[in-house]
């Protein structure tokens, strides 16, 4: 079509100065003026395409397809223009803001995502949703409350899946529930990941030295039952190897000091007893 309008061109312009130079040859002139208005209206039909853009073909309202092979392209100049004819198919990223929500427990928590979308079905981006930039950015804090207050933000029952002990498979779930929102615009999610999650500020406090307690209770039992069962060791090494006899009562006092000494949390200074066992 480019060569057919290139020759449009010549022509019409070598017959207009044809007619103008021989005043007998109106009729030619006119035709020449037709052949240079078909160039022109042939020429509207030519754009181009960049990688990863899409062109849709619209012919008096009815949608006609899309051409998303880049380069240069020809199509009926019909075919309306004042459409956003042109989308863009490459990879966005959307950073989802932090959102302030309340968790399974009911906790106020901070949260915030990251989504990678592009556009698929370019008819359903076009004309399902008004704007699919827009519908996107509305859907995936939508999708992203929604996600939060389904879950716990930590100490879940047994087996059971929270914000914290399990990013990767929230993630997993953020990205398809976004998915099964986003189908109707004709976009794909290629990945969704959180990007912030932590406690509200007037809890943080509270939830700090709440974790803090915990892991103090944690690191108590270890000491307690590694103490035990030290105790226990040294209580049948003595025993075994006859090295000395103890009553219940001395046993009861040995156990006292030498868990005092293992649990302590600081330095003992044992008293050297000079004397006798029993005295």
């Amino acid at each position: 079509m480019l060569s057919v309008d290139i020759v449009l061109f010549l022509g019409g312009v070598a017959l207009l100065c044809y007619s103008a130079n021989h005043g007998d040859q109106v009729p030619l002139g006119v035709n020449a003026i037709l052949i240079l208005i078909a160039g022109v209206f042939i020429a509207a039909g030519f754009f181009t395409l960049q990688p990863n853009e899409a062109r849709l073909l619209l012919l008096f309202g009815e949608y006609k397809g899309t051409v998303r092979q880049s380069g240069f392209h020809w199509v009926n100049p019909f075919y309306s223009h004042r459409h956003p004819a042109k989308l863009s198919l490459r990879a966005r990223t959307l950073t989802v803001d932090k959102l302030k929500v309340n968790d399974k427990r009911g906790n106020p928590i901070e949260i915030a995502a990251v989504v990678v979308w592009r556009v698929e079905d370019t008819a359903q981006a076009a004309f399902d949703v008004d704007d699919y930039a827009t519908y996107v950015h509305t859907q995936s804090e939508t999708a992203l409350r929604h996600l939060a207050s389904a879950y716990s933000y930590d100490d879940g029952e047994e087996n059971e899946i929270t914000l914290r002990s399990n990013v990767e498979g929230v993630s997993q779930a953020l990205r398809e529930e976004l998915q099964q929102r986003l189908a109707k615009a004709g976009v794909a999610v290629d990945e969704a990941r959180l990007t912030n999650l932590s406690y509200a500020a007037e809890i943080a406090q509270a939830m700090l030295r709440r974790q803090q307690a915990e892991a103090v209770i944690a690191a108590r039992q270890k000491i307690v039952h590694g103490a035990v069962s030290m105790v226990a060791m040294a209580l049948k090494e003595l025993a075994e190897k006859d090295v000395v006899q103890l009553d219940d009562e001395r046993k009861a006092a040995m156990v006292s000091n030498l868990l005092v000494v293992l649990c302590g949390e600081s330095e003992v200074h044992p008293v050297v007893n000079a004397g006798t066992l029993y005295s």
